[in-house]
């Protein structure tokens, strides 16, 4: 077992995920910026209540772990736009693989190479609990964006394409949430939040 103060380090430099801002913005308190710690508790959440539409067997318990750190990274790397180029997505995950391995280095091990991999499993997105993880992260800003009539969406001048893109994980790993999604993207488009 380990000690308490083993983990001290680690718990304080979680608080630095509250000031990474992101670019939704809630419109329940006054429009300010969401930040990534709120962010992955929602999605955390959410996953926990979707679960029942994920089309193959998954272990939420890891699935909400994933979600719960998958942002850390942020904390070194900051938040990119999600259509940001492919060039800055690049630059971006050599930032965040290093805070992987400096900020979980803060646990004892073997925990910060349980976590580091965890992490990682994340990102490739290639088990079914990390695709559904992934799919969730994904489709939040979907329900916040509709939320919020258009939203970042519209302040940006996204295409319907780049969400469908971003979404695809649905398809193989929770197609009743795709169809809701798509659904959801015809009504953007009608309403002038997407283009075409």
């Amino acid at each position: 077992m380990y000690a308490v103060s083993d983990f001290a380090e680690f718990i304080c430099e979680l608080d630095q995920l509250k000031a990474v801002k992101r670019q939704i913005t809630l419109p329940c308190d006054n429009y300010r910026q969401e930040n990534s710690a709120e962010h992955s508790w929602h999605v955390a959440l959410m996953a926990n209540m979707l679960s029942e539409y994920a089309a193959k067997p998954i272990d939420i318990t890891r699935v909400i772990r994933m979600i719960l750190i998958h942002d850390i990274v942020e904390i070194d790397a900051g938040d990119m736009f999600a259509f940001n180029d492919q060039s800055d997505h690049d630059a971006q995950a050599e930032k965040e693989l290093a805070a992987a391995k400096r900020i979980f280095g803060l646990l004892p091990s073997p925990l910060d190479n349980e976590m580091l991999e965890l992490w990682l499993e994340f990102e490739a997105a290639e088990t079914a609990d990390a695709e559904f993880a992934k799919a969730m992260d994904r489709v939040l800003p979907v329900f916040q964006n509709m939320k919020d009539n258009g939203g970042s969406w519209k302040r940006h001048s996204i295409a319907r394409e780049k969400i469908e893109k971003r979404n695809a994980h649905l398809k193989s790993c929770a197609p009743a949430l795709w169809d809701y999604v798509l659904q959801q993207l015809d009504i953007a488009v009608e309403k002038g939040w997407l283009s075409q």
